[in-house]
């Protein structure tokens, strides 16, 4: 099963979504997007695939969002993805690629909606939240 995630190991979210995608039984492609960011057409390819805007797509938290004025509405999405390129940062993450579908799973148990397998067993988040029980079914 061919799975990639997008991701920045520093990420708690993506820590989660990538053990969820562990638990599920697939070892998936990972690609560090500040290392190696995806170019521009992977990248609108990524968005519009997970149905997204590009302004959806923006990171605020941590990034030089606000230093850049990205909140001006008038920016338009080719303006918003030259500064993706110019500062990978800007991307929220992780987003995830599986033959079911493209996610950006800021909340991580939204990967389990394009999964290809189940959940093999229990799961809970870093923080403790439980996600899957002990047959490996979605709690919420």
């Amino acid at each position: 099963m061919n799975v990639t995630i997008y991701h920045n190991p520093q990420c708690g979210t993506l820590r989660n979504t990538l053990a969820m995608i562990r638990n599920a039984g697939i070892e998936p492609i990972n690609i560090e997007y500040l290392q190696t960011p995806p170019d521009r057409q992977t990248l609108t390819g990524l968005i519009a695939q997970a149905s997204l805007t590009v302004r959806k797509a923006l990171r605020e938290k941590a990034t030089p969002y606000t230093e850049l004025g990205l909140g001006d509405t008038s920016l338009t999405d080719e303006q918003l993805l030259d500064a993706i390129g110019a500062h990978p940062i800007l991307l929220n993450r992780p987003f995830v690629v599986t033959p079911i579908g493209v996610r950006l799973c800021r909340l991580s148990e939204l990967v389990l909606d394009i999964l290809p397998a189940a959940q093999k067993g229990p799961f809970s988040k870093e923080d403790g939240e439980a996600v899957a029980d002990h047959e490996g079914r979605r709690i919420r």
